[in-house]
């Protein structure tokens, strides 16, 4: 069995999650340059459209040049734009792991959307061999935590981090779900 995979496409009902396109700048910009979608994400919102490219080229994109990355558009389907974001970072190849992460337009909250995406994610990491995937939230935003909550994933424990740029002390709840299980 091969393990991982990069960005491959996952369909939902509602849902298309796709690799990201120069294309969709403007409607990434619309979502990193939202301060309240970016208060509890360890860094700044975005002033420019030009700073969302320089994020495409040098991030994104360049994950998709690797052999094992998951770094998702989420496509609402009956609107066809790019709403959110979905990525799995950090992979450990050895232990099989990473950490997910995700942001979403704000007018998208609390309509179970990301609960969908990160469950298709989920999905496809058990099938590419993932062992294990965690996420955190800062304990100030709990919504995020009820992502990952009915998603199946587990309360590991809550830790300080300092956040650069921002400079802040930030405590984080750490979650886990087992793959193989």
């Amino acid at each position: 069995m091969t393990f991982g995979s990069n960005t491959p496409r996952l369909e939902t009902e509602r849902l298309i999650l796709r690799k990201f396109e120069l294309r969709d700048a403007d409607e990434l910009f619309r979502i990193l340059s939202d301060e309240e979608v970016n208060r509890f994400l360890p860094w700044f919102p975005h002033k420019t459209r030009e700073e969302t490219l320089r994020f495409l080229q040098d991030s994104v994109f360049a994950d998709y040049d690797k052999a094992i990355a998951y770094r998702y558009a989420v496509v609402l389907r009956s609107e066809s734009r790019v709403i959110g974001y979905l990525s799995f970072l950090g992979i450990d190849e050895k232990e099989r792991s990473g950490d997910i992460g995700y942001g979403l337009l704000r007018e998208y909250w609390g309509k179970g959307i990301m609960t969908e995406a990160v469950k298709a994610l989920l999905f496809r990491l058990k099938a590419d061999g993932f062992r294990y995937a965690t996420a955190t939230h800062d304990v100030q935003n709990p919504a995020s935590g009820r992502v990952m909550q009915k998603c199946g994933m587990r309360y590991v424990r809550t830790y300080p981090e300092f956040w650069q740029p921002k400079g802040i002390w930030v405590n984080f709840n750490l979650y886990r779900i087992d793959l193989n299980g």
